[in-house]
């Protein structure tokens, strides 16, 4: 059997893999609680004839999909969880919620794991099918990538070691193989108990946590003049210690999220932060409690790999659209808050800035062209724990188009598109092109050779550390334990 059949297993059980991404967006869980979710992929891959293990690296919601033997190892990576407050109906351009303040896939990682599950059933029919050859495929169900860094503690415990190269994408409103890298970043929570008084009776009594936290922000407020320009630090006081002002806070609790380009970088960069809390607790005569929740490493690109990533693209094509789709798409760009926003590749590259320019020029509702092919260097403000996985094998990754063009990240309008035949034309491109790059990395050693000599080139000797100290478990958005 030649790749282009074993591709072809994807339009053959399209189905299939259209109703995993519309259960998985029918069923919005958020981080480390997607059991229905984890059930939903693991039934589909089971019923594919993957051997499956649910709860690998002790953690619940994480799970392995199987099939083959030996070398080498393809890993290609699913998410599935949802996101927060951003419950929507699909297929509108007027934000309606389902469940008003419920989660929805405003991230759409119900189409990434639905594509990385077509991925892994195409490489599976390649390997059967062709009993001589050896090789392994492993579908790897990432959870709580948004918040969690379920990766992170996924790559803790090993789980990665034995992949020669590791494979994903995300959803986005371009069609694309990513390059550069990304933010690497910590999360920590600081948490204050002081002495409770009446604020007017016996103010000199009382001990405020909540002048604590204020404290410590207007301190990192001005550690943003000393640090390097493309850190960032965020934060969400969770936590101001009730709702009385003539009653002197005893608790309160600020979540910071620190980021950098490098983890060296952002671990020094917490450091910082940390004595800026201690320095506020000293001031205040409170007690500091430090809640280390997750962390996530920078990516480290793959020129070898991004490269037959882009080699499939141009073998599998893109979708065509039809006008009610079309049509869709510019109701949904109406309803945009900001309509001035550029497509997040944009700012990655000047030669995808042009050409998106160009394109859109002609009022352009969805993007239906494959951006050129480049390698850079670039650092995208965001984050992402993929970068935890590619620091332990060759990684690279792609986008693939679900939303209508310019679409805002994290966004009710990104939730309505995720369910639609739009989705899931890119779910299937997603699909094919993987696992084309999967077949060509199983046939054709020296590619793997390439990809992991460029790995250890760009670690330039540095081996993966995990950046959650060991002790720390994954937790569910809002917990405590």
């Amino acid at each position: 059997m030649d790749k282009k059949q074993a591709l072809s297993i994807i339009d053959a059980r399209s189905e299939v893999i259209i109703e995993v991404n519309d259960r998985l967006w029918e069923n919005p869980e958020t981080a480390f609680q997607e059991f229905i979710s984890m059930d939903i992929l693991c039934d589909a891959l089971a019923a594919q004839g993957f051997e499956v293990e649910k709860g690998v690296a002790d953690v619940p919601t994480a799970f392995t999909g199987r099939f083959g033997s030996g070398k080498p190892v393809i890993g290609f990576l699913g998410e599935y969880d949802a996101l927060s407050g951003l419950s929507q109906e699909g297929g509108v351009a007027v934000k309606t919620p389902i469940v008003p303040g419920g989660p929805g896939h405003g991230c759409g990682h119900n189409n990434l794991g639905a594509g990385s599950l077509a991925a892994v059933m195409a490489v599976k029919h390649y390997l059967e099918n062709n009993p001589g050859k050896s090789g392994t495929v492993i579908y790897f169900g990432c959870p709580g990538e948004e918040g969690g860094s379920g990766k992170a503690f996924m790559a803790r415990e090993g789980v990665f070691d034995e992949c020669d190269a590791c494979i994903t994408w995300h959803p986005a409103s371009t069609f694309n193989v990513r390059s550069g890298s990304n933010l690497a970043n910590v999360q920590i929570e600081y948490q204050f108990k002081g002495v409770s008084a009446h604020a007017a009776g016996d103010p000199h009594l009382g001990r405020s946590a909540l002048d604590a936290v204020e404290l410590m922000n207007v301190g990192v407020q001005f550690l943003r003049e000393h640090m390097i320009d493309s850190a960032r630090i965020h934060y969400a006081i969770t936590n101001t210690g009730g709702y009385s002002p003539n009653v002197v806070q005893p608790t309160a609790d600020v979540l910071y999220l620190i980021r950098s380009p490098k983890t060296p970088q952002v671990l020094e960069l917490a450091k910082r932060v940390e004595k800026i809390a201690r320095g506020a607790a000293m001031m205040t005569e409170t007690e500091l409690t430090i809640d280390f929740i997750k962390a996530c490493s920078n990516i480290v690109p793959n020129n070898v790999i991004e490269s037959v990533l882009y080699k499939n693209y141009e073998e599998v094509g893109l979708p065509t659209y039809t006008e009610e789709e079309r049509q869709l798409c510019r109701e949904i760009i109406a309803s945009y808050e900001s309509p001035g926003a550029a497509d997040s590749m944009a700012k990655m590259s000047e030669v995808w800035a042009e050409m998106i320019a160009e394109r859109q020029a002609e009022d352009v509702s969805i993007n239906d062209f494959l951006l050129p092919h480049v390698s850079f260097e670039t650092v995208s403000p965001g984050s992402s724990d993929v970068g935890d996985v590619s620091w332990v094998c060759p990684t690279a990754q792609i986008s693939a188009l679900t939303w209508a063009a310019r679409s805002p990240g994290h966004s009710w309008q990104n939730v309505a598109m995720s369910n639609t035949s739009v989705a899931h034309k890119g779910v299937l491109t997603a699909g094919k092109v993987m696992a084309g790059a999967g077949i060509d990395l199983i046939d054709n050693p020296e590619l793997l050779g390439a990809a992991k000599a460029e790995l250890k080139k760009r670690l330039g000797g540095s081996s993966y550390v995990c950046p959650i100290p060991k002790g720390v478990k994954p937790r569910a958005i809002g917990s405590k334990n």
